[in-house]
């Protein structure tokens, strides 16, 4: 069973960046389309971007030229670079795939405050 496992969240100030990272342990998530999600307290788990087995990418409207979400096969992994961060940014950050097919990581925390 493939395992996900998110990391790069942290605290960071408004207008900061971070990258997080999903690292799949097996190479199947290469056949998927991937996705980055999120879920803010008392939120559902909303989709934030996704990136197709071919590099194509889609934002939701919160994610929009600000976030960029990029994959590496070699690696079996999924990146967010998120830039110009907002306090309602603030949430668990967490990948899978647009079918939501593989069983959820831990997730990454995010906090945008000053």
């Amino acid at each position: 069973q493939v395992q996900l496992v998110e990391s790069g969240g942290g605290l960071v100030q408004p207008g900061g960046s971070l990258r997080l990272a999903c690292a799949a342990s097996g190479s199947v998530v290469n056949l998927y389309t991937m996705g980055w999600y999120r879920q803010a307290p008392g939120k559902q788990r909303e989709l934030v971007a996704s990136i197709t087995t071919g590099g194509g990418t889609n934002y939701g409207d919160p994610a929009k030229g600000r976030f960029t979400i990029s994959r590496d096969n070699a690696k079996n992994t999924v990146y967010l670079q998120m830039n110009s961060l907002k306090p309602e940014d603030t949430a668990v950050y967490y990948c899978n795939s647009l079918g939501r097919s593989f069983q959820w990581g831990q997730g990454t925390q995010v906090t945008v405050s000053s």
